[in-house]
């Protein structure tokens, strides 16, 4: 046993004869571990033995180590008899929700709803207590914690009790002096008001939240957006038009950008989940005059939110209003100065394709695509290549040969990628990287191009690199012959393919030699 006042900077524990102390990442390892240890103890009859360290591990102060001490105790929670549970489990849970030390109340906090389904009803009033107490904690790390739970425990409770108790507690924790606190109590309340009849939820849920969506502080209205539509389907859909349609039009047009970026993020999801004998009233009475706002915003992260899930919206609304309404916004989207906001609109363009076809598009798609290729962040440049076989398969092989083909081999020197480099002793441009990267490519496209182009215009340039004087070029030869050889027919094999390799299987360089040996093996020309 080592005591706190042993070693300098450490916390006495509840427990000390099961105290262990040393650096955080072998505390952490441990509080995970022993979350495994049932059977090493001997089984569920012994499981309690775990619970005296993780209690300890569950007290200290690294966030982290305590977490996973608690995902260990939630764990083996399930693996304690009835009997064991009230004997063993709920006593650790009471000690830790009373401990003077705010880290084991914080603790305590995920652990109610673990036992509570499997007590006596004198022991769930207990832990019900407790809960409440820890709501109305003085410190707001463990009002944190309790809010971050609150919809958890009432999804294990009677409804009785949801309505007399969590509903009061989810009321103040949501009117709490720290917005961190109220931000979770919104996540909570999505969770209680799954669990309410609809005649509750009116009068126990909606005015909190309501309140909830124009919180003082951003963070809590940002939470709002983001928990949008799973509010929308835990209330229904005529609270959605009574409450949430007015509720989502003001987190649009919100003045911070993060709760904007949010709401418009979540507008195509939202306007899916609308009643079916409204939606299209809702969305071009309500909805859409925000999005047409949105798509000039002076926040290029909002319109790079939008232009992710606008796109989806011409399946809600059909081909005349995607027509009339919908393809000037795309068009303009296509313009945008934020290269994210145009990547983002290329890569939804089949939900276009689905309803007008993506024609109309097609001439202001290729001045953006252009701008794109050549933008000065890679990332651009690599998205848009990411992109381009869903571009041929929308927009078809003669569009693709005219307008992208040339485009694609471009990228193929990319400068951000391939340094090149003229020899003073040869007219060719190359590169090792240049090379190398043929012997990744010519495998996977000898598979579709078949044998005779192959053997014509592949095997050539490969035959030439065998000679190249870096080692690392001569054994992806080797490799790439390897590959190709299923596709060549067997006089190519014997008198071209199987020539090179007996060359590079005499190599100087070790790998060489061993990726032509497996070549020749692999291919049977020895």
């Amino acid at each position: 046993t080592v005591y706190a006042g042993a070693v300098p900077g450490l916390t006495r524990s509840r427990t000390p004869d099961y105290t262990i102390y040393d650096e955080d990442e072998v505390l952490l390892a441990l509080a995970e571990q022993l979350g495994n240890f049932t059977m090493l103890v001997g089984g569920p009859e012994y499981v309690h033995c775990l619970l005296p360290p993780l209690e300890s591990l569950a007290t200290v102060e690294e966030t982290v180590v305590r977490d996973k001490a608690v995902e260990s105790l939630r764990k083996i929670s399930h693996e304690h008899s009835p009997v064991d549970l009230e004997v063993h489990f709920e006593p650790l849970v009471k000690r830790l929700a009373s401990g003077d030390w705010f880290t084991s109340r914080t603790s305590a906090c995920g652990l109610f709803s673990v036992c509570y389904p499997r007590v006596s009803s004198t022991v769930k009033a207990e832990i019900r207590q407790h809960f409440r107490t820890l709501c109305s904690d003085d410190t707001p790390m463990v009002r944190r914690a309790a809010a971050s739970k609150l919809g958890e425990f009432a999804k294990v409770l009677e409804l009785e009790y949801v309505k007399s108790d969590i509903i009061s507690l989810f009321t103040a924790l949501a009117s709490d002096e720290q917005d961190s606190v109220r931000l979770l109590a919104v996540e909570a309340g999505v969770s209680i008001a799954t669990l309410l009849p609809q005649e509750d939820l009116e009068t126990l849920v909606m005015p909190t939240l309501r309140q909830a969506a124009e919180d003082k502080s951003w963070r809590v209205r940002y939470m709002v957006a983001d928990k949008f539509s799973d509010l929308q389907k835990a209330v229904g859909p005529e609270i959605t038009k009574n409450d949430l349609v007015p509720a989502f039009q003001n987190l649009l047009k919100d003045c911070e950008a993060e709760v904007r970026a949010a709401a418009a993020n979540k507008v195509k999801e939202f306007c899916e989940n609308l009643p079916e004998d409204s939606r299209e009233t809702i969305i071009m009475t309500h909805i859409l005059p925000c999005v047409k706002e949105l798509v000039s915003d002076t926040n290029q992260h909002v319109k790079s939110a939008l232009a992710s899930v606008i796109m989806g919206l011409s399946t809600i609304l059909g081909k005349d209003n995607t027509v009339e309404h919908l393809l000037p916004l795309f068009l303009a989207q296509l313009k945008d100065e934020c290269p994210e906001v145009r990547l983002n609109i290329i890569s939804n363009l089949d939900c276009v394709n689905e309803v007008i076809g993506i024609r109309q598009l097609s001439q202001s798609l290729l001045p953006a695509i252009v701008e794109l290729a050549e933008d000065a962040k890679w990332r651009v440049r690599l998205a848009i290549i990411e992109y381009m076989p869903l571009l041929a398969g929308q927009l078809g092989v003669e569009f693709f040969d005219e307008k992208l083909n040339s485009l694609c081999m471009a990228w193929l020197v990319d400068h951000g990628r391939f340094i090149l480099k003229i020899s003073a002793h040869d007219n060719n441009i190359v590169h090792i990287h240049y090379r190398d990267i043929s012997h990744y490519r010519i495998p996977a496209l000898s598979e579709v191009c078949g044998q005779e182009i192959t053997t014509k215009h592949m095997l050539p340039v490969v035959f030439k690199m065998s000679n190249d004087q870096v080692a690392n070029v001569r054994f992806n030869v080797a490799k790439s012959l390897q590959k190709i050889g299923p596709v060549l027919d067997s006089n190519c094999l014997q008198t071209e393919v199987k020539p090179v390799l007996e060359k590079l299987a005499s190599d100087q360089d070790m790998d060489v030699k061993y990726f032509a040996q497996e070549a020749i093996s692999v291919l049977s020309l020895a």
